[in-house]
């Protein structure tokens, strides 16, 4: 079973062995983790999947509805076989009027006919689908499933994961260090999982959007299960990395590379490199002034706490020059 956190302290001494006992203990809970996460996932692979298959669908729908690419020639079909059915539901409810001189056993049949027409315009009603990705292997599938859940799953045991390597590296750490480390480890979570939300959210239905409508009219886009799994995870893992300018301003001011002051002198170059970030992901003007502005918040909440723990940590070591000669 793994060290709990706490355990080990910071003036204990443990032989070569005992660091590689701990190590093996964590990262065997490390991989139950994953493996119970990665069963949950593949258990509801079904909902994981719409998850993903979801800015797809949603960014392609009008094009279906245009008539464009394979799935909108089909709902160009569609609706047209609709309007023929409505054309002949008119037909033949007007041949089933009693007033219509037809027999009454061709009456009955007719209505019976109205009423099959009747379903099968409920059915040719049904409203456009976007597209889905498409697979051209016979493993495709069952492997692009996997990689899915993987994916999801690593992403659910990330805090548990974090956990146990603070847990290993805590002992290493000195109290006033330790300070410093908490905050930084408890934060790294929270703000991948806000990045990750960010990245689904904004960023990848608008590059799906914009790539799917990018010279449209000149091709036929089937988009593959494989590299279309691996583009959105590629933008949510970026987007979960990029939220992390806090900890890593945090982390550069505490270790003295930089100061608050230096980073407030100097906001212009951070908000250039916020709009170089967002340039560089596909996407319109809209799309850049909401990925940018998101990216330079971040940067001044990480200047802000970056402030906050250096006039604090200022406070303490003058109440501690203080302290002796009271």
């Amino acid at each position: 079973m793994a060290v709990a956190v706490g355990r080990i302290g910071h003036e204990d001494r443990l032989s070569f062995v005992d660091h590689l006992e701990e190590l093996r203990s964590r990262l065997i809970v490390c991989l139950l983790a994953v493996a119970i996460a990665f069963g949950f996932c593949f258990w509801q692979n079904h909902a994981l999947l719409q998850i993903v298959n979801a800015p797809l669908a949603h960014q392609t729908q009008k094009q279906v509805q245009a008539g464009e690419g394979p799935l909108g020639a089909t709902y160009a079909v569609q609706q047209n076989t609709r309007a023929l059915a409505l054309e002949l539901q008119a037909a033949v409810s007007a041949l089933a009027h009693p007033g219509s001189g037809a027999t009454p056993a061709a009456r009955a049949t007719l209505r019976s006919v109205g009423a099959r027409l009747d379903g099968d315009i409920s059915r040719l009603s049904a409203p456009a689908r976007g597209n889905k990705p498409v697979t051209l292997g016979i493993g495709e599938p069952f492997a692009t499933t996997i990689a899915v859940s993987l994916m999801f799953a690593m992403i659910l045991a990330l805090p548990l994961l974090l956990y146990e390597l603070y847990g290993f590296l805590l002992p290493a750490f000195s109290p006033s260090q330790r300070r410093i480390a908490t905050p930084l480890t408890l934060a790294i979570p929270v703000l991948f999982a806000v990045g990750v939300l960010f990245g689904y959210f904004v960023v990848l239905p608008a590059a799906v959007r914009f790539l799917e409508n990018f010279n449209s009219g000149q091709f036929d886009v089937l988009v593959q299960a494989s590299q279309y799994y691996r583009f959105a995870a590629t933008i949510l893992v970026a987007m979960g990395l990029v939220f992390q300018v806090p900890v890593g301003i945090l982390a550069a001011t505490r270790a003295g590379i930089v100061t608050p002051r230096q980073l407030r002198h100097n906001r212009r170059y951070a908000l250039l490199a916020c709009a170089a970030v967002a340039a560089f992901l596909p996407g319109d003007i809209v799309t850049l002034a909401l990925e940018t502005v998101p990216l330079y918040l971040l940067f001044e909440f990480g200047v802000l706490v970056a402030s906050v723990a250096e006039r604090h940590e200022r406070r303490r070591g003058t109440l501690t020059a203080d302290g002796p000669g009271e």
